[in-house]
């Protein structure tokens, strides 16, 4: 049976490209979590008025990857030291976050960042329980599918994909 995991890692194009490539990932789709406003648009969700982070929720096969892998990949592939920040995306929606559906995913979150301070320093990820996941408009579906070369999927996505493809060999689809 398939079980779901939301995390913000910055701009949520990133973080679907990567986690799409996973052998057990049945579907990622990107979306809001974390705020205060029901029903968010990404133009309102971009002013950091909301109170949301760019989020994915991935549904995913516990038997063939598990939700700690999810979380490996995810220390692996954004800088979850800068507080409010990925790179030149700036703002509380940009924020590092997990948000747990249960308390064994909390105990997981809280597992990986005492693995990865040590690789990693001061993690400032924000480890929460999962309100309301508001899925985005249809356009940001598989943004780096449909624009591979556009300046900001060659300079960011790219380069995050290369560094998953090399570090997860083992755990990429076929």
């Amino acid at each position: 049976m398939a079980e779901s995991a939301v995390l913000a890692g910055g701009c949520f194009w990133c973080l679907e490209a990567a986690y799409d490539e996973l052998a057990g990932v049945e579907k990622v789709e990107s979306g809001y979590a974390g705020g205060h406003v029901p029903n968010p648009g990404y133009k309102q969700v971009c002013t950091g008025t909301t109170g949301h982070a760019e989020v994915v929720k991935i549904t995913y096969d516990p038997a063939v990857i598990s939700y700690a892998d999810l979380l490996d990949v995810f220390f692996t592939i954004h800088d979850p030291t800068t507080l409010n920040r990925q790179g030149n995306d700036v703002g509380t929606q940009y924020r590092s976050a997990i948000y747990y559906a249960s308390p064994e995913q909390k105990a997981a979150a809280e597992a990986a960042v005492e693995k990865f301070s040590p690789v990693w320093g001061k993690i400032v990820t924000e480890i929460a329980p999962l309100d309301v996941f508001y899925p985005a408009e249809k356009e940001h579906e598989d943004y780096f599918v449909r624009n591979p070369w556009s300046g900001y999927c060659q300079a960011v996505i790219a380069p995050k994909i290369a560094k998953l493809r090399k570090a997860f060999r083992d755990r990429l689809k076929a």
